[in-house]
């Protein structure tokens, strides 16, 4: 069972785990050519520039007095300039995909840090307690940063996969993602309070099962 101080441990987890997320659109930008997140000093792992006051800090601590079962926020969005980008469409798509990108690999981090850890603390005789609050915050880390992947992935404006897909339909389509723009926030809500949202985190129950099963090999 989670305790509290699970759950207040939790938060800054997702925090590093969103600051990920757009510091990797902006080393993507940067690469790409565009130098302005670099110049707004958005680069960087100092929460302080990253923090929107509602997804930052509002919406997690409504979801942890809520008592829901997972965390969830954002951060400010990473500025960038696609007229910067040498190849527009190709790097639109890399940009988008650094985001989801890196909270898959920083899953696998936590995934392996874990097993590595926490088969050393039970050698070493670390209390039941500790152990527990310990597994729960690399698994709260896993599930969290498959959360922002496969969640940003969906092709719903503005997250990060309506940003591919407009740029892999043809002229056509691309106009229609344009005018679905203003109304993306709104969709977005109805797709999180349905059961819509299920085929969207369907990927994530599978890898984060896989992942507790490989942990289970180990520890």
């Amino acid at each position: 069972m989670e305790t509290w101080v699970d759950k207040i441990l939790f938060i800054p987890v997702l925090l590093f785990s969103i600051i990920i997320h757009e510091c990797a659109h902006g080393i993507a930008a940067n690469r790409a050519g565009d130098p302005t997140a670099k110049m707004m000093g958005r680069i960087t792992l100092n929460p302080i520039p990253h923090i929107d006051i509602i997804g930052s800090i509002i919406v997690p601590l409504l979801f942890l007095v809520t008592r829901t079962n997972i965390l969830f926020g954002w951060a400010k969005p990473v500025p960038i300039n696609p007229a910067y980008f040498r190849n527009r469409k190709r790097d639109e798509i890399i940009v988008s995909l650094a985001g989801p990108a890196s909270n898959i690999a920083l899953s696998l981090l936590f995934l392996i840090f874990a097993i590595l850890t926490i088969s050393l603390f039970q050698s070493l005789h670390f209390s039941a307690g500790f152990l527990h609050s310990y597994f729960q915050v690399m698994a709260s880390g896993m599930l969290i940063n498959l959360v922002l992947a496969f969640f940003n992935l969906i092709p719903i404006p503005p997250l990060d996969g309506s940003h591919i897909l407009e740029n892999i339909l043809p002229p056509g389509g691309h106009e229609f993602m344009a005018r679905l723009q203003p109304y993306g926030f709104f969709i977005l809500i109805l797709v999180i309070v349905t059961p819509l949202i299920n085929l969207a985190f369907w990927p994530v129950k599978m890898v984060f099962s896989s992942y507790l099963a490989i942990m289970r090999l180990f520890i």
